[in-house]
């Protein structure tokens, strides 16, 4: 277990994701809202639990045939998308309060998708040499 990933910032995102995506699950289950709504609510749920997993566990080091980080990133941007879209849908039709407030906790949950993707996105180098910040030795 990599307890370094819990204390950092990508761990407590990668948690504050799980938190809200489930809020926004329950809200939009207890609301009967659309089934596309609670579909990408709980596909969040499962898909984010999984990457928190994978890193809690180490298992990204273990299965090095794919770019994990790369597989995050792509994962926060294909979410944020379909996020945008069913939150914009929820918010619209706002059926109930149960189907806003999920709406509001998925755009909430789409700008911790931004957050989560950009560290990643500046960290990965397709192909460039790494720049050093200490001397060698």
């Amino acid at each position: 277990v990599d307890s370094a990933f819990l204390r950092s910032l990508r761990g407590a995102v990668k948690i504050a994701r799980v938190v809200v995506a489930f809020a926004m699950f329950l809200c939009f289950v207890i609301s009967s809202a659309h089934g596309a709504c609670t579909a990408v609510a709980g596909m969040e749920v499962a898909i984010t639990t999984l990457f928190f997993l994978l890193y809690l566990l180490k298992l990204d080091k273990k299965l090095s045939w794919l770019l994990w980080p790369l597989a995050d990133i792509f994962n926060s941007v294909i979410a944020a998308l379909f996020l945008l879209v069913v939150c914009l849908f929820a918010l619209i039709i706002r059926t109930n309060n149960g189907t806003l407030a999920g709406g509001v906790f998925g755009l909430v949950l789409l700008l911790l998708c931004v957050v989560d993707a950009v560290p990643l996105f500046r960290k990965i180098s397709f192909g460039e040499p790494s720049v050093r910040t200490t001397p060698a030795k």
